[in-house]
């Protein structure tokens, strides 16, 4: 029988994997979370989600599953904010547009190397100044592409999506199902 391993620190993640009945273990990357120049955002999450595989070994009847997710707006990748300033920056930048947010995900065994990424289209509602500032005191902004988290209170920001609500999240939920399946791994 085959093992799933989740090579992400990232507790949406991991909540995620247990919403959809999997078992697995934990064991996270250490890569540098570097994002190359003149990378599209596909090949940056794609990149990035490779670089986290190529950092945590695989055994025989393991399959290794890491993500990356970022916010693109008007081209440009908002990865998670430095500060309060950039968080700032980064929800002004959201406000009352659509922004695309990508999601890679590499699927590792020990003779196979499979990634994909998913596209999902986010449109803000336009923020006041003090709504951005509540949010920034909530502290949900951090460790988030694009400083706002969709699953908490940064939901109160979304008019409307088009795409995968999961892969926002950080995890493409159905389509990673169907792919863990294809590799022998089955939710419970």
């Amino acid at each position: 029988m085959k093992r799933l391993v989740l090579g992400s620190q990232s507790p949406r993640r991991k909540e995620l994997l247990e919403l959809a009945g999997y078992e697995f273990e934990v064991r996270p990357s250490n890569a540098d979370e570097v994002i190359e120049e003149g990378l599209s955002p596909e090949e940056a999450v794609l990149h990035l989600a490779r670089v986290k595989a190529e950092n945590v070994k695989v055994d025989e009847n393991e399959v290794l599953l890491t993500s990356d997710t970022v916010v693109v707006s008007n081209g440009e990748i908002l990865g998670k904010p430095k500060d309060d300033q950039e968080a700032r920056k980064f929800l002004r930048t959201l406000s009352d547009t659509t922004h695309e947010v990508y999601t890679g995900v590499c699927l590792k065994t020990n003779q196979t190397v499979d990634t994909f990424d998913v596209k999902t289209e986010v449109t803000f509602f336009r923020l006041s100044e003090d709504e951005i500032d509540a949010y920034i005191r909530t502290g949900e902004a951090w460790d988030k592409a694009g400083g706002y988290g969709i699953q908490g209170k940064g939901s109160l920001f979304v008019e409307k999506i088009h795409g995968d609500y999961y892969s926002v999240v950080g995890l493409p939920l159905s389509r990673v199902a169907r792919e863990l399946k294809k590799l022998g791994i089955f939710s419970e």
